[in-house]
């Protein structure tokens, strides 16, 4: 065979020689480096375009790339007889950036396990504290959900609702996604922190706004946003004060605002139930759940969830805690919620609700807590103390009226009375009849499905409404009656019409 050109001029060295030993498993070597290397850029090919064909918050679904006016499928047209609803897509900077950083939005500790599964948090089958409290069928309904990220929770179902259009000139109510408990929250503690970096964002968001079509046709009055934190976190009193002036900045007088907390003296404010753990997929799980609860053997005649406040004079929680101790713990347990026992899983209180047939609600740090939708989600009765603390402030979720509507599943105790001693919580609940008992707990389980969020983007169906389906409807219903006052006054009056002049209604 003639040789090759490019043969070595020295004779290859014999088989079995050092050399011809170590070049083949040299040629080996890097041809093996070069296929794992090979394979290892392709998995990253793959695994980069597997996100980018995610949302770049990694928690909402894309929003804006409808061909169409219906973002999510065209419906039937009574589906959506209230009106159709426009998301605005805001600059990333007012919702999907705060995720990003969802480090450092809360001093103490990460915040991102809770903003999780678009804002439910870790499931609770992931977390064994929740095997030994609620029922396998159930556990899939189940997260470790913190009190705060509604305004996620509420944007996500919004994008994927049926209703939802991208056409503004369609639309009957726009929502505005501005995440602005997140962002206060971020500025609230911190050492450095400011007046105008609480006020920046929102200062920002409402001159994007008011460059809008849309908010300059209605001046916001068929607007909506969310709010994560309690009313009074919007609100600074003072150059100085506590929180953001976000609510009372010019351009916000008009926008309806769903707070989990609200100002019972602005009527702009709609109270909405706070976020907890359960979050079911369907009217099934609900029933399932409902079930559950009405089937418990309950050890407890009451118990409280809470600790002590040391800065607070006379803290009345002090008050409730020795009723439970004077009761005995054949009737009364408590849970200490010092140090972060209440808000790690939620699992002790529910825990705690599931074993009482009452449950003590005082205020919190403000009027309300999230205890109280812990409560009767766990089918417990609220004791309550303050009228604020529910009646006042959740007009479209629990019943309360001049009928006492409200005794149809709930107690109210005079807290003065019960600080001097003339009356005791254990004496007055075992007043109650195991029928009239059973009767409260039974409307207080009817309630569940009104005060959680689903999980699914449709709802609960089935006819079933959840806190977001409630909330929607008072929105709507807000809208029509503004426009139909609108209309009236823009109408010539007749003879026992009345129209609006400076502000002074005129026959």
């Amino acid at each position: 065979m003639l040789e090759s050109t490019t043969s070595p001029a020295t004779p290859p060295t014999p088989p079995g020689s050092p050399v011809d030993a170590a070049t083949p498993s040299l040629v080996s070597a890097l041809l093996r480096g070069s296929v794992l290397f090979l394979a290892f850029l392709a998995i990253q090919v793959v695994l980069f375009r597997s996100l980018l064909s995610f949302p770049s918050s990694r928690f909402l679904p894309v929003p804006g790339r409808s061909n169409t006016t219906w973002a999510n499928g065209a419906v039937d047209a009574a589906a959506c007889k209230a009106g159709l609803i426009y998301v605005y897509d805001l600059p990333l900077e007012f919702n999907h950036d705060l995720i990003d950083d969802c480090e450092s939005l809360w001093p103490w500790y990460s915040f991102c396990p809770y903003l999780t599964n678009g804002g439910f948090g870790q499931p609770g089958a992931t977390l064994p504290v929740f095997f030994n409290v609620t029922p396998n069928a159930s556990l899939p309904s189940w997260y470790n959900t913190d009190q705060f990220p509604l305004e996620i929770i509420i944007h996500r179902r919004l994008l994927s609702h049926q209703c939802r259009t991208t056409d503004p000139s369609l639309a009957t109510a726009f929502y505005v996604p501005f995440y602005a408990g997140l962002d206060v929250g971020s500025h609230l503690w911190g050492d450095n922190s400011t007046v105008a970096d609480r006020d920046r964002a929102g200062l920002r968001l409402l001159r994007w706004l008011k460059n809008q079509t849309s908010f300059q046709r209605s001046g916001g009055w068929d607007h909506f946003i969310t709010l994560g934190r309690i009313t009074w976190d919007f609100r600074r009193y003072g150059d100085d004060g506590w929180g953001t002036n976000f609510v009372v900045m010019p351009g916000m007088e008009n926008v309806t605002r769903l707070v989990i907390e609200a100002d019972r003296l602005d009527p702009m404010d709609a109270g909405v139930p706070y976020p907890t753990g359960f979050h079911p997929r369907a009217a099934a799980d609900v029933r399932a759940w409902q079930r559950y609860v009405l089937s418990r053997a309950r050890s407890k005649l009451f118990g409280f969830a809470g600790a002590p406040r040391a800065g607070f004079r006379d803290d009345f929680r002090d008050v409730l805690l020795e009723e439970c101790e004077d009761a005995g713990r054949e009737y009364c347990r408590s849970v200490d919620c010092r140090g972060t026992r209440c808000t790690d899983n939620g699992v002790a209180v529910l825990e705690l609700f599931l074993d009482s047939r009452f449950c003590l609600q005082p205020r919190g740090d403000s009027f309300t807590r999230r205890s109280l939708f812990d409560c009767m989600v766990a089918g417990a009765v609220p004791v309550l103390f303050w009228r604020r603390t529910a009646y006042d402030q959740y007009r479209w979720y629990l019943p309360a009226g001049s009928r006492g509507e409200e005794r149809e599943w709930s107690v109210f105790i005079d807290r003065q009375a019960l600080r001097v001693g003339n009356v005791s919580v254990r004496e007055l609940l075992e007043g109650f009849s195991e029928r009239q008992v059973r009767g409260m707990q039974e409307r207080v389980v009817e309630m569940i499905p009104r005060l959680v969020y689903a999980s699914s983007s449709d709802g609960l169906g089935d006819g079933m409404v959840d806190a977001l389906d409630v909330a929607l409807s008072g929105v709507l219903k807000r809208f029509q009656r503004r426009r139909w006052s609108i209309a009236r006054e823009d109408r010539p009056p007749g003879p026992f019409g009345a129209r609006r002049v400076n502000d002074k209604s005129t026959a």
